[in-house]
């Protein structure tokens, strides 16, 4: 009707799924600050050889982009097995891995497949949140289960939980984000039993941090267990987060399932020729990882001096705390971010994530830390 003020049309009212409304979608602030350190980020930008080897290889892809990529991903496939089989202690073949547009939509594919409506998916939180996400935004109905106090699995609880509520697919993160403590061979050993005993269920370890871990990989738990996905990411430890490829191992029967749910040639042939050329440079890119883990045990150690309550970190960033009082943790990040360092508020009660930088933006950030307990003991 003339004159009238124009209507604003919001999200709840369309008709939006009711497990959707109400939520918030995922993300961190960007904010334009001389340091961040609040998305575990590798903060090393790519050698001038892999950029160039790069160039190649999308050059020599870009010849062929009136052509639909490889829909299998063969020679990727073939790369990250002979990857994973060279680090991870157990052998690993093409049809035991599968690849897609970063580990969030390998998680989408496995809930896709194995999950959905009347199906559950249960985890322990605090722990990745893109977990719960994609399990709603699949129509699958997410379950909490414990941790203790210090963020490590109880595996009695655990398992109990498991048994008790029966999910679909259980998911591990080990290294756990935001708390970065990596979960012990034993009790993901222990998980995976009371999850078949219960269902069976799909278990997926979610290993997206594990280079920078201290101990090893829980790749050699395949081994038997055709119910059991190791999850990976390029986007940390080989420094591609702007790449986007993510992908995982599992029995070829896992494999061959997901790809029932895959879209039309997903990998472009560009994400391919990008992550093939990483792989060409492992060696060098894992030295940079070698750095990083130098540095996140520096800042545990500087952290801990401050008198600050860190949690244990096989990643690479480091959960501290507690900050009850002041306002609680998103006062003091405020306090940090004016300092010109951006870190991450996860929601986690009385603390405070940081991701592990260059050692000169850890010191800024170690300074701004300084600076602000100082503060607030005056």
């Amino acid at each position: 009707m003339e004159g009238s003020p124009e209507q604003v049309t919001r999200i709840d009212d369309l008709p939006v799924r009711d497990e959707l409304r109400g939520r918030s979608p995922y993300g961190a602030p960007q904010l334009d600050v001389p340091v961040r350190l609040n998305t575990n980020e590798n903060p090393y930008p790519l050698p001038d050889a892999l950029v160039e080897r790069i160039t190649e290889r999308v050059r020599e892809a870009a010849r062929q982009l009136n052509r639909y990529p490889d829909r299998d991903a063969v020679e990727l496939r073939t790369a990250l097995a002979a990857y994973l089989t060279r680090t991870g202690k157990h052998p690993v073949t093409l049809a035991n891995v599968w690849a897609a547009n970063g580990s969030n939509e390998v998680i989408q594919q496995l809930l896709q497949t194995f999950g959905g409506p009347g199906r559950t998916a249960l985890g322990f939180e605090p722990s990745y949140s893109m977990h719960p996400l994609i399990s709603r935004g699949t129509g699958t109905r997410w379950i909490d289960g414990p941790r203790r106090d210090d963020f490590t699995l109880d595996e009695a609880d655990a398992t109990r939980a498991v048994t008790e509520h029966r999910p679909d697919v259980v998911f591990i993160t080990t290294p756990n984000n935001p708390t970065g403590n990596a979960v012990p061979a034993d009790t993901v050993r222990a998980l995976y039993e009371a999850a078949q005993d219960a269902k069976p269920s799909m278990v997926v370890a979610d290993e997206a941090y594990v280079e920078f871990s201290h101990g090893d990989s829980l790749l050699p738990l395949l081994e038997g267990r055709p119910h059991l996905v190791v999850s990976r990411t390029m986007s940390k430890a080989f420094g591609a987060a702007g790449l986007r490829l993510g992908y995982l191992a599992a029995d070829p029967a896992v494999v061959d399932a997901v790809q029932l749910v895959r879209l039309p040639y997903h990998l472009s042939a560009v994400t391919q020729a990008t992550a093939l050329a990483a792989l060409e440079h492992t060696d060098t890119l894992l030295k940079y990882v070698d750095q990083l883990k130098s540095e996140r045990d520096r800042l545990v150690t500087e952290l801990r001096a401050l008198d600050y309550e860190v949690t244990v970190s096989d990643a690479n960033f480091v959960q501290f705390g507690r900050f009850d009082g002041d306002g609680g943790p998103h006062a003091v990040w405020q306090r940090i971010l004016d300092r010109g360092v951006l870190v991450r508020d996860n929601g986690v009660p009385g603390r405070l994530r940081v991701t592990v930088g260059t050692p000169e933006e850890n010191d800024a950030f170690l300074d701004a830390v300084r600076e602000v307990k100082k503060e607030l003991s005056a």
